[in-house]
């Protein structure tokens, strides 16, 4: 009959239906990786510039340290506040929109900074190098939560966690450069100019950049079965869904603690050594060891978790150490001369601590499936700068200045001031929360589940699609029986469609409509009933850590 095509008899040509049903990976998704980690890169060495050098700032502006510290709890206050609207931005304006916007405000508040130092006369100093790290601020918000956004959408099953790892790294990246290079441009106030216009170099290019090279949010072909479904949930039903997830409740609160706890490490590691003796140029070295660890130990952990699946114990064991280590930071610091000891404590802080973080963020996705990865990720990111602000304040609280430390090295022109109950109560937390985690934390791995419950019921809608072909590859498998498979370049040029991963072929007509070839059924309530109660205890989808 005239007019009528394959798509309506339920037919369709062989590589069409392949290209329409399959699964594809584009190159262009590391050029997205990589502008979003160029994005948070420059945003994390703004957000700490200029704690590694408190007491010099505070002396040039005649500010407080109070003051000083605000420079970097606003990031807190302003991820608190703003982070679910982020959140919401983020799932509704895509993933393009969300980085641009962000590389924009991060270069506004980069240049905002500079003009209590490149204006003479200027008044109230304080509002304007404020005002631009509140800007940069908004820009964190915007960024921090895309690492487990763009895994989902753009990169396959088996790259997803190295992906999160290489874009969520970015950002420690950022604070261990500007532990190195404030200590290092900064030796007096006159050169306070000199530090905000380098970080502000960055932050512009990378504006440029990202409006440029950035052109889509989400790839033409999703590169897996969950990508399908990503953000299948509504917003609002999304943070439902959350907060009735009691694994996800204790993973956000007690993780998010952790990270509180290194955000109030990091902004406050040159105060606590300079009051027991150590430089700023040591602060600033014992800072970048504890980043460099962590990203040679996520740079590790990451491609072992793809191969694996083990999210939940590569946590745990982690979180656990982490404790060890805060512990041994606690005793240590209130120590002189303990130079050795003290790069040791803050290496191995970061090797299991920074590095345990894109896992981690995997693992919040996995078990809050089918909720979007920008809201999954986003709220313990939020938790995490609350925790850290109520963290923070408590340490400086209880904190008491002390006249008798005349080994201080400070130059705020305050007495120094004795840290010995706030580093122990760091040390406390840190522990609390690990332990609430190993013992309370189980659950099973919701979308890995998802993707193989799809994956059978594909192959069982095929008759034969899970012999030969479906065993050994696709060498015998016809362009017709490649729906639903993972799509690959051709293998030559006498090959018309795309090679496929499994031979699983899709049924015709009606039938292939069935609940699990959409991606709302994908999330369905019966999502995975069949797979689950197939699974044993310790299958590459459950975790061993799982009690039934």
């Amino acid at each position: 009959m005239a007019g009528q095509t394959g798509a309506d008899t339920g037919l369709a040509e062989p590589g069409a239906q392949c290209t329409q049903q399959g699964h594809r990976t584009y190159a262009r998704r590391w050029v997205l990786l990589l502008m979003v980690s160029l994005v948070s890169c420059s945003n994390a060495m703004l957000w700490l510039s200029f704690a590694p050098v408190a007491d010099i700032i505070a002396e040039h502006f005649v500010l407080s340290m109070a003051q000083i510290n605000w420079l970097s709890l606003v990031y807190l206050v302003v991820s608190a506040l703003f982070g679910v609207v982020a959140i919401w931005v983020l799932d509704s304006v895509g993933l393009r929109g969300a980085t641009i916007l962000g590389a924009w405000l991060n270069f506004a508040g980069s240049v905002l900074r500079i003009v209590p130092c490149a204006v003479i006369g200027t008044q109230n100093p304080f509002a304007f190098l404020m005002g631009g790290q509140s800007l940069c601020a908004l820009a964190q918000s915007l960024v921090i939560f895309s690492p487990a956004k763009v895994a989902a959408l753009w990169f396959p099953q088996h790259q997803r966690a190295t992906a999160n790892m290489l874009a969520t790294i970015s950002n420690p990246m950022g604070v261990l450069v500007a532990n190195v290079l404030s200590p290092a441009l900064v030796k007096e106030g006159e050169d306070i100019l000199l530090m905000l216009g380098v970080y502000a170099i960055p932050a512009g290019v990378v504006c440029l950049l990202s409006t440029i090279c950035l052109w889509e949010s989400v790839p033409p072909t999703p590169p897996s079965a969950g990508a399908a479904s990503s953000t299948s949930e509504k917003f609002l039903d999304g943070l439902k869904l959350l907060v009735q997830n009691k694994a996800y409740v204790i993973l956000a609160v007690c993780f998010g603690g952790c990270m509180g706890i290194s955000y109030s490490f990091s902004t406050l590691l040159q105060q606590i050594l300079c009051a027991s003796g150590y430089s700023n140029g040591f602060s600033g070295l014992c800072g970048a060891l504890f980043i460099a660890f962590g990203i040679l130990g996520a740079l590790a952990l990451g491609p072992y978790v793809d191969r694996t699946k083990h999210f939940t114990e590569a946590t745990k064991i982690s979180l656990c150490l982490v404790s060890l280590a805060c512990m041994a930071f606690a005793l240590v610091s209130l120590l002189q001369g303990q130079i050795f000891a003290l790069a040791t404590t803050c290496s191995l802080l970061g090797l299991f601590g920074f590095s345990v973080t894109p896992v981690a963020m995997e693992l919040a996705v996995e078990c809050s499936f089918p909720v979007g990865e920008g809201a999954a990720v986003g709220l313990i990111f939020v938790l995490a700068h609350a925790e850290g602000i109520l963290i923070m304040l408590a340490m400086t609280a209880l904190t008491v200045q002390c006249s008798e430390r005349s080994f201080a090295t400070c130059q705020q022109g305050e007495d120094p001031l004795d840290w010995t109950v706030s580093v122990l109560l760091m040390a406390g937390l840190c522990n609390l929360f690990s332990c609430i985690l190993v013992l309370f934390f189980h659950t099973s791995y919701r979308r890995l589940q998802a993707e193989s419950s799809k994956s059978s019921s594909t192959q069982n809608a095929c008759p034969g699609g899970a012999g030969r072909a479906g065993v050994l590859g696709p060498s015998r498998a016809t362009p017709e029986c490649t729906a639903g498979a993972s799509l690959e370049e051709p293998r030559g040029p006498r090959s018309p469609h795309p090679v496929c991963c499994r031979a699983t072929p899709r049924a015709q007509g009606p039938a292939a409509t069935d609940a699990p070839s959409r991606p709302g059924g994908l999330a369905g309530r019966v999502l995975a009933s069949r797979f689950i109660d197939q699974a044993g205890p310790h299958s590459s989808f459950s975790s061993p850590w799982v009690i039934t």
